[in-house]
């Protein structure tokens, strides 16, 4: 408290220095960004100024002193030819990558990544958010990660018939089994795969019960890569008490999400009045094809205004943050904003440019230069090294 009585009394522009600068040494990774696919239903290229249009775009990052970005490839559970899919939204960013060879790189493990931090790049990852786009197949897992994907996500929402979602499990928790729920025999081959390639095992979107078949099958520390605390915000995909502590036993990270409904729980009423507003609207875009999530986004930005009002507050992202820290310590949470994926982001974090925004919030909340080094980045890198060959 001390700490953070003194800060209060430095100068604004002493304060402006020190955040800042603290933010431009640390190694800034975000572990989901869905830019990849908001640039595929929207039309657009990573690396065209794009404010104003989507959260992120290659020179967007710069300002924003990210680093690391893991990008999301994802597809609904009624697409067809998910992997195929899963490979075209990566071909995006490999487009991307051969036209802009001074800004991004693709990288595939620590050194790599190093190597590009070096050369003033963003190191570019690639994470593919549910099982369902490796459509049953070890072989595609393994195609996967040879293009550079360094974590699958278990399930998006929709369950991949190897392992049940956190959705799955409450909206029809009453009809399942038991023996239905968590991982089959194929889910934990699939998590034995991917401790032999090196790929982290991710555990946001889960059910509680493939969670806990996740951590007793791995043997590698996991992550859940854009999820919160369930106790400040009871949503099917944030994490309870006893599963951040697993987390934290097991040496893995959680990676706070963005969206402010998994942040503040009044978020979710605000935003059905907002969609209910809008429905017909609504309906016309997803008649063109484009997925109710992204014709979610599209309205959001139509109506700006009107989308501000459920925006949760900065304050409170910080407070799961600090809740996490409490039960599984500071080595146990880092960033996964989920940014391109959702349609609306706490207050003051308007796109990635605004990562200093955190970096200053933790200074000012008494975190230590280490270990919000640590947050902004550290916790991630050393969970991917633990999980390489």
């Amino acid at each position: 408290m001390l700490k953070k009585l003194l800060f209060l009394l430095l100068p604004l522009s002493v304060q402006a220095q020190q955040y800042q600068k603290i933010h431009d040494k640390a190694i800034v990774v975000d572990s989901h960004n869905d830019i990849l696919t908001a640039c595929m239903e929207k039309k657009v290229s990573m690396d065209a100024d794009l404010k104003g249009r989507t959260h992120s775009d290659l020179n967007r990052f710069k300002q924003g002193g990210v680093d690391v970005q893991i990008f999301s490839v994802w597809c609904d559970g009624n697409k067809e030819n998910p992997f195929a899919w899963a490979n075209r939204e990566m071909d995006t960013l490999d487009a991307v990558i051969s036209r802009n060879p001074a800004k991004i790189a693709l990288v595939r493990n620590s050194k790599e990544l190093k190597q590009a931090i070096k050369n003033k790049k963003l190191a570019a990852m690639f994470g593919v958010e549910g099982g369902h786009m490796i459509e049953g197949k070890l072989e595609n897992l393994d195609k996967l990660f040879a293009r550079g994907t360094r974590y699958l996500t278990l399930t998006w929402n929709n369950s991949p018939g190897w392992a049940t979602s956190a959705m799955l499990e409450v909206s029809k928790k009453d009809s399942l089994a038991n023996a239905q729920k968590g991982l089959t025999d194929f889910g934990k081959q699939v998590i034995r795969r991917m401790n032999e390639l090196g790929m982290m095992v991710d555990l946001s979107h889960v059910g509680e019960q493939t969670f806990w078949d996740a951590i007793q099958t791995t043997t590698k520390p996991v992550m859940v890569s854009h999820s919160n605390a369930y106790a400040f915000c009871p949503s099917f995909r944030n994490l309870k008490d006893e599963q951040i502590i697993a987390v934290g036993k097991n040496g893995g990270v959680i990676d706070l999400n963005f969206y402010s409904g998994f942040v503040d729980s009044s978020s979710k009423r605000k935003e059905a009045r907002f969609v209910a507003a809008h429905a017909a609207e609504l309906d016309s875009l997803v008649k063109t094809g484009i997925q109710k999530e992204y014709a979610v986004t599209m309205l959001a930005d139509k109506y700006a205004e009107e989308a501000q009002a459920a925006r949760a507050p900065l304050s409170l992202l910080l407070d799961h943050l600090d809740y996490i820290v409490k039960l599984a310590g500071v080595d146990h949470v880092g960033l996964g904003s989920d940014f391109d994926g959702i349609n609306s982001a706490p207050q003051q974090l308007d796109d990635v440019t605004t990562y200093p925004v955190i970096t200053k919030a933790l200074l000012e909340r008494g975190y230590s230069k280490k270990d919000i080094t640590k947050i902004m980045g550290g916790n991630i890198l050393r969970v991917l090294k633990a999980n390489e060959l």
